[in-house]
């Protein structure tokens, strides 16, 4: 078994779990190549010889996990997701055990899903276009400012920076956007506009019932309030619905689709995956990309399933999940 590693070490807290996955992970006859990224790195240059490797692993934060999937999309190569960063909403997401040790196991035990991935365009101020792939979520307006004004803090506060951030700002303005998914245009106003391939946050709480990421579609959420204080009540609701078919979601309205336009009435900040780009945005345009990503899941991922099969690698030992 021939396997990469690329790992940002600047994500998180910087944890040294990604060293007791590779021992867990590599057995006699084995191959693995631990590839560190550069605070600039080129994703498509980090995964350039993929087509080298059996297995590829993906570690960091969600944006350095999906900047590398979006590299890799459409190869085919089976690529391990492996939580390093602040909130891993997207490991989460796909649900594997996340104990290293059970990932290695996964890896070894080699079972995929096909999941879908999103991708995102804009023009800056400059008028200068950009194209960037997500696997979570993108988004304007509120989300965006909570992201950038987190991140001096992110490092020593990791998730609670975001929460702090929030209470900073109770006030935030309100846009009207109008929002056009598959040729159907709705105006709302609101605090911000997000474009999900998967809409599971922290606690388990999913913003927009029954999203996956292997349906291929986006969900647009749309965050019909003017006060930060009123989102506490979809998120108290998530608390003891946290699927939202039983409670639904205050506040929120949800649009599906696979070719959504953006446009705000006024600049306002844009995020991909939790990174804040440069500048303010008037207009995105975002679609899905279903099936780009070839994800390792394990029994306990609502993308696998209860029987693992057989080891595609080897010397893969037996784990009891709990159901």
């Amino acid at each position: 078994m021939r396997t990469l590693i690329i790992h940002n070490p600047r994500s998180g807290f910087g944890s040294d779990a990604v060293f007791q996955f590779e021992r867990a992970l590599v057995h006699g006859g084995d191959e693995c190549v631990l590839r560190m990224l550069s605070e600039e790195f080129d994703a498509r240059a980090a995964c350039a010889d993929v087509a080298d490797f059996d297995m590829v692993v993906v570690s960091g934060g969600d944006g350095t996990v999906a900047s590398l999937l979006y590299a890799l999309r459409g190869t085919g190569t089976p690529v391990c997701v492996f939580p390093s960063g602040t909130a891993n909403l997207l490991a989460a997401n796909i649900g594997n055990a996340p104990e290293p040790s059970a990932l290695a196991r996964a890896c070894r035990v080699g079972k995929t899903d096909d999941l879908d991935l999103g991708e995102v365009s804009w023009d800056d101020e400059r008028g200068q276009r950009h194209t960037r792939g997500f696997a979570l979520m993108s988004g304007t307006g509120f989300d965006a400012q909570i992201m950038q004004a987190a991140l001096p803090r992110k490092a020593v506060m990791g998730q609670a920076a975001y929460f702090a951030a929030a209470i900073a700002h109770p006030r935030p303005a309100v846009e009207r956007f109008t929002i056009t998914v598959d040729g159907v245009t709705h105006e709302r106003e609101g605090i911000t506009c997000l474009v999900a391939n998967n809409a599971m946050i922290q606690a388990d709480i999913e913003l927009v019932p029954g999203c996956r990421m292997d349906d291929g579609l986006l969900d647009v959420i749309m965050v019909k309030t003017s006060d930060a204080a009123h989102l506490l009540a979809p998120l108290a609701l998530g608390l003891v619905d946290r699927t939202g078919r039983a409670l639904g979601r205050p506040h929120l309205e949800a649009f599906t689709g696979r070719e959504i336009r953006v446009e705000v009435s006024e600049p306002v900040p844009f995020e991909v995956d939790g990174d804040v780009v440069p500048g303010l945005v008037r207009a995105y345009e975002a679609r899905v990309l279903p099936g780009a990503a070839r994800i390792v899941v394990d029994a306990m991922s609502p993308y696998g399933s209860e029987d693992d099969g057989s080891s595609r690698f080897g010397d893969s030992d037996v784990i009891a999940y709990p159901r």
